[in-house]
């Protein structure tokens, strides 16, 4: 009787544990199946909160699409494909650029210029979120953050006034060479790197030469990236594209 007691006691404990057990997978696979991907550009969120706020900005935001502006300046948005960028993941949902309207006018006026030369502008990335800058800050490793912005101090992206740029050949639709890739983090993308073809450096300044005369300012380390010259006076953004009006 006592051992029958204690088998049966023993397959007790044997079916709790499986019980216990298939409820915790059930409950893992349930978090998972909600959890979302971070290749979704919904995974970046941040809170409003914890946005910087500078109190000298005084301009309203004027976002405009660039695109409209001048359908022959191309995109090809990096941040809206997991393919394209240096980090592998997704952070836009939709493949658009926008700037401030004076930025954006001054970029239509630089294409133009350009295009006496046989070329066109086209764009990598222009307006960024907030969020986003969050999330590039977070995912890039120490030693190469001086190729991203810091979120406590937002970027000039975050403000519509900067835009990720390159030149494509009007005649065969093709972006051209430049010394280095677009978002590469290394000294081959500085705008004073004297490596590369004597052709990639003399489009990359044409590409500067263009854009600053339009009152636009290439940063030191990245040849794409040029900051229009009235950043101060708009405010840090955190607007999905889908959301500016």
């Amino acid at each position: 009787m006592q051992m029958k007691q204690l088998i049966m006691s023993k397959n007790c404990h044997a079916m709790l544990y499986i019980v216990v057990f298939m409820t915790m997978i059930c409950y893992n696979n349930l978090v998972l199946a909600q959890k979302p991907s971070t290749n979704d550009a919904n995974f970046y969120q941040a809170s409003p909160a914890m946005m910087p706020r500078d109190t000298n900005a005084k301009r309203k935001p004027e976002l405009v699409e660039v695109h409209k502006l001048d359908s022959t300046i191309k995109l090809d948005i990096y941040y809206a494909s997991a393919n394209k960028n240096v980090f592998g993941k997704k952070f836009y949902s939709e493949a658009r650029a926008f700037l401030q309207k004076p930025a954006a006018e001054a970029f239509v006026r630089a294409h133009h210029a350009v295009k006496k030369h046989g070329y066109g502008l086209m764009i990598t990335d222009a307006y960024r979120p907030w969020r986003v800058t969050k999330a590039f800050w977070e995912i890039t490793p120490p030693e190469k953050r001086e190729f991203v912005a810091n979120p406590n101090d937002g970027s000039r992206h975050n403000r519509g006034c900067a835009v990720d740029v390159t030149l494509y050949e009007l005649a065969t639709g093709k972006e051209v060479e430049m010394p280095s890739k677009v978002d590469e983090m290394s000294e081959r993308a500085y705008p004073t790197y004297m490596g590369g073809t004597e052709q990639s450096r003399k489009l990359r300044d044409l590409l500067k030469m263009a854009l600053e005369a339009e009152g636009f300012k290439v940063i030191r380390n990245e040849w794409w990236h040029f900051d229009y010259k009235d950043w101060r006076e708009y405010p840090i953004l955190d607007v999905e594209f889908q959301d500016i009006k």
